[in-house]
């Protein structure tokens, strides 16, 4: 399987399934601009606006693009600080929320590990268009199992790693995400760990998204979700200004 990513192809990903808000934008964009040219305004104001839009615009586009493009976040040499190792009596579980960018480079890093799918998209929840157009392009990882975000059809403490990356954040409710990862504490084996990638809802990510850094969660909600699903040890680091990978531990 081609694991190769185009090139800005993130940033791609992000436009062509936003679609929507930029069509949205620019079309208010032109009412704001025509609106101020008719009362005849000040042309300071009329820059003002125009560089707030497309600033607002742009900014989601080019964060992505260093994110998800420039950043090394798909080749995963970063997994390699948690010393993860690739044996054939390693099993891994990759969870996503009906996106799957990142099965195939897991199973190309760890081509010895059984790496097992799960899918906890609900299309009576994930009403969002980008998810919906989403799934129509993306990579489907053999025998990918659908599941209800609370069941994983796993036995207890079988699971050596569970990855979860850019995926939980589209559980919204804060006791369903603790629902979530106690199902996944529960593959776990006594040594298994569970790392996160995510956006948060902080200072940084404001700066690149506006308002739409709302859709994330922060630091804070998710160690105390860590902590209210059993983990006992959990530690955030930074990928980038606008990511952080969280590693918790079972025990």
């Amino acid at each position: 399987m081609e694991i190769e990513r185009k090139k800005f192809q993130g940033v791609l990903n992000i436009l062509s399934f936003n679609r929507h808000f930029y069509v949205i934008g620019l079309i208010v964009l032109f009412l704001i601009i025509t609106i101020c040219w008719y009362f005849n305004f000040s042309k300071s104001l009329i820059w003002v606006v125009v560089s707030g839009f497309i600033y607002g615009l742009l900014m989601p586009l080019i964060v992505s693009a260093y994110v998800y493009d420039f950043s090394g976040y798909y080749n995963f040499e970063w997994l390699n600080l948690f010393e993860i190792s690739d044996s054939k009596d390693n099993v891994f579980v990759n969870i996503n929320a009906g996106f799957d960018e990142t099965s195939f480079i897991l199973k190309d890093k760890f081509p010895k590990s059984d790496l097992k799918v799960f899918d906890f998209y609900n299309s009576e929840k994930h009403t969002e268009l980008a998810i919906i157009r989403a799934r129509k392009v993306s990579l489907v990882y053999p025998n990918t199992q659908e599941i209800k975000y609370n069941s994983i059809p796993l036995e207890a403490n079988s699971v050596d790693v569970v990855f979860l990356l850019s995926a939980v954040h589209e559980i919204r409710k804060n006791n369903e995400k603790v629902e979530f990862l106690s199902e996944c504490r529960r593959i776990c084996k006594s040594n298994g760990r569970v790392i996160m990638v995510e956006h948060l809802r902080s200072v940084s990510n404001f700066f690149a998204f506006s308002v739409g850094f709302t859709h994330f969660f922060s630091k804070k909600t998710w160690l105390n979700i860590f902590g209210k699903a059993g983990f006992l040890k959990t530690k955030e680091r930074k990928f980038t200004p606008f990511m952080s990978i969280f590693n918790s531990l079972n025990n």
